[in-house]
């Protein structure tokens, strides 16, 4: 294996060397297996005929009782977080570089010289070894762009295995509801990477998609030698010319495909005129200005973000030979993701309650253009996803919430996610809503969620849209769905 980029260790505090340590065939213990990161991992692993057990904060608070019965019911050993799972220094612990050493998992593990990976270690080391490898990279868009790949590549009978954050629809079944990951027998392992703690350093792909490059959790010096690093590890980039960041990159790459709705010059691109908006889909020509060739390409998603996605996905299945037709035929019947505009539903007095992933600026903000696109009040719900990000990103949500509401339009926000920990708690959400304010919006915070699902129920007025958006929260959709059903 290739060793890992100088910088990378400046953001993986917990490796203690430039590469991964050996799996070899021990047993794999997963501190959080029920995460959004996680869980797929886990099935992997599993599925590739490692032993797997974990443990996991949720599980004992009787926290989304669904997963963790799944979970059990497919083999995989569940323990209460209290260090019991650990019980020989043969396994390797799979933990967050960012849990303490005081978790029980953690110090137990430290107590019988038990290995520990990071998540992103282990998911490298995997991915790494694969006979192919895709990794999508960005700071927006990943898990839909993963997604739509390995729809293309599935039609395509490449039978690809798919690590993604969130559960993939047309992956899904009665056998497999949460189905955020697939193991194929094809050789092809397509993953989304990770810039936020700069572990995308660690991979080493065929082909590095890179979607956009804005700020999030880190700086934009940092994320443009990240990202510059990540495509110039590839021997082929699969790189958004309508993002500057992105552009801006492609010299690093050896080789590279390019896609665009905007620019002219990239090789896949859309047809000038043929961009249609539809309430649940857009329409467009895309070509292939290397060769000539057009295909007809629907998207069952609204929103220039999606369609952005979309060509992102052709050109990567382009850049491994797929045909253009045959990559855009299977887009029609790409089902989508769990939380990423996923419609609850719309109540007889024409209500619309939305599920989103939104928790960054740029994500908050091509969700809520989507919405705008239909006449009518927009409620958006956000509860931010930690203390942390919400230091990093506040001022940027704040522009975000009030540029892209308008006047009746309201912005409601909880608390931050918070399961416990000694993270700085010092910025909260009432200074992110107070900004809001001073920027010409209207924002209101309630500090308990259920409180705000009142609210919201309170407020709510035939005509209006309800988006709910957040991540790292499984319960969400739930909180959704209850307020849905309060309404209809």
């Amino acid at each position: 294996m290739a060793l890992v980029s100088a910088h990378a260790t400046q953001y993986l505090t917990a490796m203690t060397a430039t590469t991964p340590p050996s799996l070899s065939d021990s047993p794999l213990f997963f501190c959080g297996i029920g995460g959004s990161g996680m869980m797929p991992l886990a099935q992997i692993a599993k599925g590739m005929g490692r032993r797997v057990a974990g443990s996991d904060r949720s599980f004992d608070q009787g926290r989304t009782p669904e997963k963790f019965a799944w979970l059990e019911s497919h083999g995989f050993e569940l323990f209460p977080q209290d260090g019991s799972g650990i019980t020989s220094s043969d396994q390797v612990l799979i933990a967050s570089a960012a849990i303490e050493d005081t978790v029980p998992e953690v110090a137990r593990a430290k107590e019988l010289g038990c290995t520990r990976m990071t998540r992103a270690q282990l998911l490298s080391t995997l991915f790494n070894e694969a006979p192919q490898s895709i990794a999508v990279g960005g700071t927006s868009g990943k898990s839909t762009v993963t997604a739509m790949t390995a729809w293309i590549l599935y039609e395509c009978g490449r039978d690809p295995t798919v690590m993604n954050g969130a559960v993939m629809k047309n992956f899904t079944d009665e056998q497999n509801p949460f189905a955020s990951a697939r193991i194929g027998k094809g050789g092809t392992f397509i993953s989304e990477v990770d810039e936020s703690d700069g572990s995308i350093a660690l991979f080493q792909p065929d082909i590095a998609v890179l979607l956009n490059v804005s700020l999030d959790h880190k700086s934009m010096a940092e994320l443009r030698e990240l990202f510059g690093d990540y495509c110039a590890a590839a021997k082929c980039a699969v790189i958004n010319f309508d993002d500057e960041e992105a552009r801006a990159l492609a010299p690093r790459a050896s080789d590279f495909v390019s896609f665009a709705i905007r620019s002219d010059d990239a090789d896949i691109t859309t047809e000038d005129g043929t961009v249609e908006h539809g309430r649940y889909a857009t329409i467009a020509s895309v070509r292939d200005n290397r060769t000539g060739d057009i295909a007809a390409l629907r998207v069952p998603m609204p929103g220039l973000h999606n369609l952005s996605n979309a060509l992102a996905a052709i050109a990567t299945a382009r850049s491994l030979g797929v045909d253009l037709n045959e990559a855009a035929d299977a887009l029609p019947y790409f089902s989508g993701l769990a939380r990423r505009f996923d419609v609850i539903g719309t109540t007889a007095s024409d209500i619309t309650v939305i599920d989103d992933f939104g928790h960054n600026p740029e994500k908050c903000a091509a969700t809520l253009r989507t919405m705008r696109r239909k006449p009518g009040r927009i409620i958006a719900f956000f509860q931010p996803h930690g203390y942390g990000p919400l230091r990093k990103t506040g001022g940027e949500l704040a522009q975000t919430f009030a540029d892209e509401l308008t006047e009746g339009d309201m912005t409601i926000m909880c608390d931050p996610v918070y399961f416990g920990g000694t993270t700085d708690r010092s910025v909260g959400t009432e200074q992110v809503v107070e900004a809001i304010r001073e920027k010409g919006g209207t924002a209101k915070h309630i500090a308990d969620r259920d409180q705000c699902g009142d609210y919201i129920v309170g407020l709510a007025r035939p005509g209006d849209r309800i988006v709910v958006m957040g991540a790292r929260d499984d319960t969400l959709t739930e909180f959704a769905r209850r307020i849905f059903e309060r309404l209809g």
